[in-house]
């Protein structure tokens, strides 16, 4: 994965809850909207969200923030409602204060907040995307039968989540990642233990079931990106075709797999980061890529060469020898399919080379 580096914050909201925000990565600015379950530090090392992190991170400034009464916000709350979500995210927006427009994502329970804030502040999103997403919660579009068995989950949730035995975690892990390994379910089990409390975890998915977005799917007039997995076991693929049926304009990308989250080696995955990069258009991460196959010393020297050094004051530079240099040089141009330093210059300058 690429090196670990973000920035960590806090803001206390307009009702007084500290939310912890974190940005990562340079280029265009993408924002996302909280979703279940997450912790801004634990989310760099699981096997299920740390490729999430590393591609947003690699092509935008990746902007994100642990719900309340999750990860590193505050856990300890009197009032936990839906009514929260556009709010919070207004707040943390206002608070990172993000170049605009940006790109707004939410994946899952985040995409009601990113519809709310596209209807409310069209003027501050480029685009919207919308991964495993849905309109109306569980105790709006299920059944009755539906409805029962997921008020039992929530009683088990608050009597057994905390529990080290993940039986009752399992509920979810199973749910989000019915094709995960043994390592990914273990990963997912210790992040919901770790992420949040037996209560706040039962009152969370008692919320979700009681969000109603429907009506402002016809009033959203950015570009939308909807994708969704045919066979999801946690979102019904019908939820997805809902979003794309509401939002005028809106662009659907069908993922094969039953996995809510995607994991790593899957195509899905690769299907929906191509599907991104192209609906967003950030072709300076795009071409960029070409670098990524440049050792950390060779992106170093690139830098330098940029700079106007010649090998002497590089190998001064980086304490190398000139012939180090020179070697590094050759590999360089080699890897760009470059024949010169001039070339590997505009090349490095004009599509947004970082060292």
């Amino acid at each position: 994965m690429a090196d670990r580096q973000q920035t960590i914050r806090f803001v206390n909201t307009r009702d007084g809850v500290r939310l912890a925000w974190a940005t990562s990565g340079a280029g265009p600015t993408l924002v996302k909207a909280s979703n279940w379950i997450s912790h801004l530090e634990y989310d760099w090392e699981s096997p299920m969200w740390r490729h999430w992190t590393q591609f947003f991170s690699e092509h935008f400034r990746y902007l994100r923030f642990d719900e309340r009464g999750n990860g590193l916000s505050q856990q300890t709350l009197d009032e936990l409602t839906a009514d929260h979500w556009l709010a919070d995210l207004e707040d943390v927006v206002q608070a990172a204060k993000p170049d605009k427009p940006f790109v707004l994502l939410g994946i899952s329970q985040g995409s009601i907040a990113a519809i709310q804030y596209a209807v409310a502040h069209p003027e501050d999103v480029s685009h919207l995307v919308l991964y495993g997403g849905y309109a109306t919660g569980w105790n709006v579009r299920t059944t009755d039968d539906v409805q029962r068995q997921m008020r039992a989950i929530i009683d088990l949730t608050e009597l057994g989540w905390g529990k080290s035995e993940p039986t009752y975690r399992r509920m979810y892990t199973s749910r989000f990642l019915p094709r995960g390994t043994e390592e990914q379910l273990h990963w997912f089990d210790e992040l919901l233990r770790k992420t949040t409390t037996p209560k706040m975890a039962a009152r969370q998915v008692e919320n979700r079931g009681q969000a109603d977005v429907e009506d402002l799917l016809g009033k959203i007039t950015v570009p939308t990106l909807i994708l969704h997995g045919r066979e999801d076991q946690c979102i019904p693929f019908k939820a997805g075709l809902n979003l794309a049926a509401g939002i005028p304009g809106a662009e659907f990308v069908q993922l094969e797999s039953d996995n809510h989250i995607l994991t790593e080696d899957e195509p899905a995955w690769g299907e929906l980061q191509q599907a991104i990069i192209n609906f967003t258009g950030v072709q300076v991460a795009k071409e960029n890529a070409v670098f990524e196959q440049l050792s950390v010393r060779e992106r170093e020297i690139l830098a330098h060469m940029i700079e106007g050094e010649t090998n002497p004051e590089i190998g001064r530079s980086l304490f190398i020898s000139e012939k180090t240099v020179r070697n590094h040089v050759t590999h360089i141009f080699g890897k760009l399919g470059v024949s010169n330093r001039a070339q590997a210059m505009v090349l490095a300058r004009d599509n947004g080379f970082r060292p």
